[in-house]
């Protein structure tokens, strides 16, 4: 089924698409039927072989896990409940912009929990989905590949779109 909204304002995680004039962004997306297999196709159109959706939770203190593949299983309780600011998705909510690590096995700044080497990831992106004001954090998309990787500038874009049906889901 798909589904058309509106956007009004256009910001760094609403792509830029063409438009009936330029106050109002349309944009059509599937609707999430199951989370699991809407993450996967995520995955696939990324070459990622890993990946977590969170939401926040109803005070917007923390990140709650909706759905994850790839993370080991010795890691699930670590990640069900993130404080913001803390690991990569925590602090893709807090800062309220995009962390990506190049090497998570390497990570220099501090960003990433040091459970998070278990995972085998390397490269990694986590880009916050907002609600449709921009107001409030609403979750977190993740992603990340079993090699070193820099996502681009585009990529992060790229994500941050895929984050449009999460918003709507989300917002219900």
């Amino acid at each position: 089924m798909t589904r058309r909204i509106s956007v009004v304002e256009e910001g760094w995680f609403f792509p830029k698409f063409p438009a009936r004039n330029h106050h109002t962004r349309t944009y059509f997306h599937h609707m999430i039927h199951d989370y699991q297999t809407w993450l996967q196709e995520v995955l696939c159109a990324f070459s990622c072989q890993t990946g977590t959706i969170h939401r926040s939770t109803p005070d917007g203190t923390h990140l709650a896990l909706v759905a994850q593949i790839g993370v080991p299983d010795t890691l699930l309780d670590k990640i069900s409940l993130i404080p913001f600011g803390k690991g990569i998705a925590g602090a893709a909510a807090e800062r309220r912009a995009p962390v990506e690590l190049c090497n998570l096995q390497q990570d220099l700044g501090g960003v990433a929990r040091p459970d998070a080497c278990q995972t085998q990831v390397s490269g990694s992106l986590a880009v916050p989905v907002f609600s449709r004001d921009g107001e409030k954090v609403l979750g977190v998309l993740g992603i990340g590949m079993m090699t070193p990787h820099q996502f681009s500038c585009e990529d992060q874009q790229a994500l941050a779109q895929k984050t449009l049906p999460l918003q709507e889901e989300f917002e219900r």
